[in-house]
């Protein structure tokens, strides 16, 4: 697993009983995913607004394994697990560096989009000779 982003749990993404809540558990994988975007393709927003390309989100699968409270240091790793012709399987893992807990992981199934066209487009090769050399069994 690559690591991609860093974060605290701040006490205002914090609900009611006192732990990240999950509209916050979801924003640090969403941006952990534009770190693993770049990690894989030296992709960011600016660079595909020419190429009228992007990625999107199409499944995810949360599990939240151990509470995070408010200050909680936390590290979200990335690894590349399936490459298919227009979509990526990509695992994530948010770790709580102060516990050494895994706090959560999230699977997202991402599609390469035409933002013109609006639908899914087959993965180029110039992008998928960028991933393939990063792509790991789920197992692993």
């Amino acid at each position: 697993m690559t690591g991609v982003m860093k974060g605290v749990a701040h006490p205002w993404q914090c609900d009611v009983l006192g732990h990240l809540t999950t509209r916050f558990y979801v924003a640090m994988f969403d941006d952990a995913s534009y770190h693993f975007l770049h990690h894989l393709f030296g992709w960011n927003g600016a660079r595909d607004a020419a190429g009228k390309l992007g990625w999107v989100d199409v499944r995810h699968t949360i599990n939240y394994i151990a509470e995070v409270r408010a200050g909680d240091l936390l590290e979200v790793s990335a690894t590349l697990i399936k490459l298919g012709g227009k979509s990526m399987t990509v695992s994530y893992e948010m770790k709580n560096l102060g516990s050494g807990d895994i706090a959560a992981t999230l699977e997202a199934v991402l599609v390469l989009f035409d933002l013109e066209q609006r639908c899914a487009v087959t993965i180029p090769d110039e992008l998928r000779d960028a991933a393939e050399p990063h792509v790991t069994a789920a197992s692993e």
